[in-house]
């Protein structure tokens, strides 16, 4: 119960069994929970890094080193710790990769921000050093980013390597052969918006999956791979130069919306009744032959009369598709989306060279591929097991928003840990230049950005101290800028030589999303959990995170 004093008299105004920690004790807490759920993700970044199995109640497993991944997983409690969850959240949607290193810098920054509030500097003045840092760090990465022309495939295959550097996704040759799927599945579905810039929307790449083979008999698809089979055994299998019917319309009688009593009293009437949906049927299904249509997709039903006419039309129909798949479709074939079978004619009809029923791991699917210029393509994922499948597709995603934040932004930096050196650099010369206590947290910026060197050296077994006192001395130098930790050969090198490329639009989000997640949780002084049972929102360190322990 909280309460407060007036006037030598008690005054309560929160529930029985309510906790409230206040000040420097909620921050202590606040930044302990934090930097504990960086450090749960920590050894997982790098090509060296080690993947986490994570266990639900149900018994599922997942093994994965994607730092979203981990956190949605974890069902933490504590509110600090979502927020940590959100930035995770925030980095995949909006860039698609870069996750683990966000929550790691987030952590950083605020264990950073607390040894300044152990030495007295006010939680606003760290904040707004914090903010200017970003700000500047994000010009300095402006000046130290390389423009890519869209064509530079060799680039933007390293930029996808790298990507995928830390995935246990099989061998050099299997990344390849993904890196080069994704590079065109990107390429393919692009566009370029009014003002003429290059948009890559990720949901017209789709990503299906089933256990059988290996990471390299992962295929591009050309169009759409539509999970469904074939309505009707007597209906064709396969169907080159199809036309193809997309419809939001039901092919089948449907009950009236009110109640509705029909009399018959005779066989007669039961027949005629029979006939007459027979006839209304037939007369639906005539109606896409005459548009010359061969294959249909529809979201609703077909009925089982309907199906035995387009059978016997050699029409080939899947009914109940997934209205995104049907967008898919629309993209991919150039065909509309038709909700009046009557408005439906030749012009509405999307084209495919081929539209095939294959049986893939037992079940059939339905290939709608060699569509012309598709703007919507699928990404057909083969593995051992379904762990290996559910990882390659966690690492497909994260390399399509590497690869089409590359293209939309035109820019890409130096990997390695390279880039987070020179930024550190920078800001450390800028910080001698604004003075105040504000430059002590951009000081504590320049310390966070470090961490990503720190953590590629620790998870190949390197002295960590050793390798950051190298890299300065060579970012010094006149030629050093490109230098960052070469994991492979536990040394440090000439990233840019080595071809470890990274997009500019991920280390950017990288930053800002990190300054604005330590900056919220650097405001709070006051934390009010109504909740009556313990290790509720307002527990102390330790009641936040699953096992409790604080690193």
């Amino acid at each position: 119960m909280a309460e407060n004093q007036l006037g030598g008299q008690q005054v309560l105004f929160l529930p029985e069994g309510a906790t409230r920690v206040l000040g420097r004790d909620v921050q202590r807490t606040n930044i302990a929970v934090a930097v504990a759920v960086a450090n749960a993700v920590k050894t997982t970044l790098g090509p060296k890094g080690m993947d986490k199995m994570m266990v639900s109640d149900l018994g599922d497993i997942v093994i994965t080193n994607d730092g979203a991944t981990i956190l949605s997983e974890m069902n933490v409690e504590h509110p600090v710790a979502k927020i940590m969850v959100d930035i995770a959240k925030t980095q995949e949607k909006e860039v698609g990769d870069g996750t683990t290193t966000v929550v790691i810098m987030a952590g950083e920054l605020l264990k950073g921000a607390g040894e300044l509030l152990e030495q007295g500097i006010h939680p606003t003045t760290i904040i707004r050093g914090l903010k200017t840092a970003a700000d500047r760090a994000s010009k300095i990465l402006d000046e130290k980013s390389i423009k890519i022309d869209i064509d530079d495939d060799k680039t933007l295959q390293k930029i996808a390597l790298v990507s995928m550097g830390s995935k246990n996704i099989g061998d050099d040759a299997a990344k390849t052969h993904l890196s080069n799927l994704i590079i065109k599945a990107v390429k393919q579905v692009m566009v370029k918006d009014p003002s003429g810039k290059l948009v890559v929307d990720h949901d017209f790449i789709k990503l299906e999956k089933k256990t059988g083979g290996s990471v390299s008999d992962t295929e591009l698809i050309n169009g759409v791979l539509v999970d469904k089979e074939v309505a009707h055994p007597g209906m064709p299998k396969n169907i080159t130069n199809a036309k193809i019917a997309l419809l939001d319309v039901a092919l089948e009688i449907e009950k009236t919306e009110t109640d509705a009593r029909i009399e018959i009293t005779s066989p007669d009437q039961m027949q005629a009744f029979i006939q007459q949906e027979e006839t209304i049927l037939k007369e639906r299904v005539e109606k896409i032959r005459k548009s010359g249509a061969n294959v249909v997709f529809t979201q609703k039903g077909i009925d089982d009369v309907a199906l035995h006419f387009m059978a016997k039309a050699g029409i080939l129909a899947a009914r109940r598709i997934k209205k995104s798949d049907m967008e898919k479709l629309s993209r991919a074939t150039g065909g509309k989306i038709v909700t009046s079978l009557d408005d439906l004619g030749s012009n509405d009809l999307g084209f495919a060279g081929m539209v095939e029923e294959k049986k893939i791991a037992g079940e059939s699917m339905i290939f709608v591929e060699k569509c012309k210029d598709p703007k919507s393509v699928t990404i057909f994922i083969r593995g051992g097991t379904q762990q290996v499948i559910d990882e390659v597709e966690r690492s497909t995603d994260d390399v399509i928003g590497a690869v089409s934040g590359t293209i939309e932004e035109g820019r890409y930096v130096i990997g390695g840990g390279a880039i987070e050196i020179e930024l550190a650099k920078g800001l450390r010369e800028f910080a001698s230049e604004v003075g105040g206590k504000e430059q002590l947290a951009i000081q504590k910026f320049a310390d966070a950005l470090e961490v990503v060197p720190k953590t590629l050296a620790e998870s190949a077994g390197m002295d960590t101290v050793d390798t950051l006192v190298q890299l300065r001395s060579k970012h010094n130098a006149k030629d050093g800028a490109n230098y960052g930790v070469e994991i492979f050969r536990n040394t440090v090198a000439d990233m840019g030589k080595l071809g470890v490329f990274e997009p500019k639009k991920v280390k950017q989000q990288e930053i800002y999303s990190a300054s604005e997640a330590a900056q919220i949780i650097l405001r709070i002084d006051d934390m009010i959990s109504s909740r009556a049972k313990s290790g509720g929102a307002g527990a102390p360190p330790g009641g936040g995170m699953p096992g409790g322990e604080m690193e």
